[in-house]
């Protein structure tokens, strides 16, 4: 396998990103730059008393890591094994994701969906590495 560009995340000749601490690591960044953002307009409309400040919903943080990992499904070939991967990763992530989510129920919504966009991204990419992989050797 040949590697498409040096940068970050590493990727082969196809585009898929070659390593799952590049996936975790690149989906993470993206769920902090999403929190920041999201903690940045809530304290500006909370500023202007638009809203007490915590009352965003934290999900939205999700919106990077889940354009990182389409990207990531787009550079696999057409087949059975991207798409049931995707499926099942998605699934189990949701309800990680969710369950975390509900544990935090006591926190503000900022918090507590970005506690569940965080389990959602950290277990989709994971599941998703490790299942494509698995099935595309399988598939042939």
């Amino acid at each position: 396998m040949s590697e498409q560009r040096s940068g970050f995340p590493r990727r082969d000749a196809e585009g898929r990103i070659l390593t799952l601490g590049d996936l975790v690591g690149i989906g993470l960044a993206g769920w902090v730059v999403g929190m920041l953002a999201l903690v940045l307009f809530d304290l500006a409309f909370a500023s202007i008393g638009a809203g007490d400040f915590g009352r965003t919903n934290g999900w939205l943080a999700v919106i990077l890591p889940a354009w990182l990992f389409w990207d990531d499904f787009r550079a696999w070939e057409f087949g059975a094994a991207r798409v049931v991967a995707a499926l099942v990763a998605a699934a189990v992530a949701a309800v990680g994701g969710l369950l975390v989510a509900g544990l935090a129920g006591g926190l503000a919504p900022l918090l507590t969906g970005g506690l569940g966009a965080l389990a959602f991204t950290l277990v989709y990419a994971v599941l998703w590495f490790q299942g494509v992989h698995w099935l595309a050797r399988r598939t042939g």
